[in-house]
């Protein structure tokens, strides 16, 4: 029989930590942290337990500067790390790369499995993004009515671009029932076509925060909104599904509103920027063709002719002239016409609109009253019933029934038939 060459202790040691390492590798573990130390060197070593077994955990000062939660003692937390040996002691531990409260992997692992599902489905597809109009009139709020987000926003609207037309839907973003609330005011801006752009907003805060803006319910209704959305919630570093679905995400409350108040200055500028380069460009080309005419007459075969060519120069001076007067005139009536323009968006006023709109559906509302069943019967007409009261429309079925009803404005009375007549 064989002898099995013996191992030294540590090498029997270095094969198990190597066994662990490269079969088990990195793991991700949940429990209960016990008997919790701080070493001066800025490392933890603590317990993690659950009911029925336990394993030793190593959070070294680099990891727990970076990781999610400190530890704590009693905490029940979900920990990401790697299973090593320890080769002094001879145990196995679990060298910890961070800390996550426990349950918050659940809302990751929803948040991923919902995100493709979604993405499965095209609702982050570039192309059926739309395009944010280049100018806003009037801007719609998603937000809680009291928070840090909408007081962000309007300030940024009004500061930048006055003429805006500001309306905030106050709903719930956070707790039972607040996605189903701002779900239902996107629709509602959608039905009811009142504004340029929608902007869903909301301060930071933690995953579970922030989870309404993650639900179906809203990625829905961003995603079938006829107006264009921007999602702006939390802070740069917070992604939700409502962010992926959005036509444009800002990473702040602050920054949705800067997209969409381009303050009228800039417009006049670019308009101005406008009229510059195609004035400079009529002169370029203007200039060439002055130079060119030039040449021709130095040229061979208009040397003769001299004073054609001194006639046709000072006709294309006079036309310089000409086209100069007009492009400056040109540029004058379109400066007017921009700043005309920006006048007449600033002074349009919706709520006069909206009044027309109410008395011309007031008048309809009438109108169908005066079609309705009873003002008909108070013209004199009466209708006839069975006595289950279903109507009756002609002779044969009166005439079966024999027991009838007869309804007139005032009141009813019961009816026997006898005979039909023809």
């Amino acid at each position: 029989m064989n002898r099995v060459e013996p191992l030294s202790v540590s090498a029997l040691t270095a094969q198990i930590k190597e066994i662990l390492e490269d079969q088990v590798g990195e793991v991700s573990v949940q429990g209960e942290i016990s008997n919790l130390r701080l070493q001066s060197s800025g490392h933890y070593y603590f317990t993690l337990k659950d009911e029925g077994s336990q394993i030793p955990c190593a959070l070294f000062k680099g990891s727990a500067l970076r990781s999610s939660v400190p530890p704590q003692d009693g905490a029940k937390v979900v920990a990401e790390g790697e299973v090593s040996v320890y080769a002094p002691r001879g145990a196995y531990q679990l060298i910890v790369r961070n800390l996550e409260p426990a349950g918050k992997g659940d809302l990751h692992q929803r948040f991923e499995e919902l995100k493709r599902k979604l993405e499965a489905e095209g609702l982050f597809s570039a192309e059926r993004k739309r395009e944010i109009p280049d100018f806003v009139e009037r801007v719609v709020l998603v937000t809680s009515p009291t928070g840090a987000a909408v007081r962000d926003a309007i300030h940024v609207l009004q500061r930048r671009c006055p003429r805006i037309q500001i309306t905030v839907f106050g709903v719930k973003v956070q707790g039972e029932g607040a996605a189903e609330e701002v779900a239902e005011a996107i629709e509602e801006v959608g039905r009811r076509h009142i504004a340029d752009v929608v902007l869903v907003v909301r301060g930071g805060g933690s995953m579970e925060d922030l989870w309404a803006f993650n639900e179906v319910v809203v990625a829905r209704a961003v995603a079938a909104s006829p107006i264009p959305v921007i999602s702006g919630v939390g802070h740069e570093t917070d992604f939700t599904i409502c962010d992926f679905v959005a036509d444009v995400r800002a990473p702040t409350p602050s920054a949705a509103a800067e997209m969409v108040s381009r303050p009228d200055e800039d417009w006049r500028e670019e308009v101005r920027g406008w009229a510059e380069r195609f004035h400079e460009a009529a002169v370029d080309f203007l200039e060439e063709k002055k130079r060119r005419v030039g040449d021709l007459a130095g040229s061979y075969v208009f040397r003769e002719p001299s004073k054609m060519v001194e006639m046709s120069s000072q006709r294309v001076d006079e036309l310089v002239v000409q086209l100069m007067r007009g492009l400056e005139s040109g540029w004058r009536y379109r400066k007017q016409y921009a700043e005309g323009l920006l006048g007449r968006w600033s002074a349009l006023r919706p709520e006069q609109r909206l009044r027309e709109f109410s008395l011309r559906v007031q008048a309809a509302l009438g109108r169908l009253r005066a079609m309705g069943p009873e003002e008909t019967l108070r013209r004199g007409y009466a209708l006839v019933q069975s006595p289950e009261g279903k109507l009756i429309r002609k002779v044969e079925p009166a005439r079966r029934q024999g027991d009838l009803v007869v309804r007139f404005a005032d009141g009813k009375v019961e009816v026997q038939v006898k005979r039909k007549k023809d």
